[in-house]
């Protein structure tokens, strides 16, 4: 299984953050197939005294076309937002994607508007610093 490029970026600003990664990848049972998401984590919240636990899908977008990245991208996860919600229904899965491409999506006011309206959690990282800049529920 080829792991994204962006993957050990991904990772690393992971821990930077305070997380454990407890799968990589992580793997789930879907129907008569198992899928692969890249990445599963958990974070002890103190104020909380639980742990949140998430599932992180990395996309590099570096194709061709941003947009049929982009198309394959919400597939997947939509895909495996199912599998994980009937596995681990408290998980949350995150779409993650490098600053600079979210930008560049953000600047097309159609773009900008359709990653509002399907109500995905991304996690926006830094490439360079590696580092998260952003989660976005």
């Amino acid at each position: 299984m080829a792991k994204d490029i962006f993957h050990e970026t991904v990772k690393i600003a992971l821990q930077k953050d305070g997380w454990t990664i407890t799968a990589d990848p992580l793997t789930l049972k879907l129907s008569k197939r198992k899928i692969f998401i890249d990445l599963a984590a958990e974070k002890l919240v103190m104020a909380q005294k639980n742990n949140q636990k998430i599932a992180i899908e990395i996309k590099s977008f570096v194709g061709f076309s941003l947009l049929t990245d982009f198309y394959h991208a919400l597939g997947q996860y939509q895909l495996y937002f199912l599998a994980l919600k009937k596995e681990y229904p408290d998980w949350t899965l995150y779409l993650a994607m490098p600053a600079e491409t979210y930008q560049i999506l953000q600047s097309d006011d159609l773009l900008a508007e359709f990653l509002g309206e399907l109500q995905l959690h991304y996690l926006i990282f830094d490439t360079t610093k590696q580092e998260i800049k952003q989660w976005i529920n």
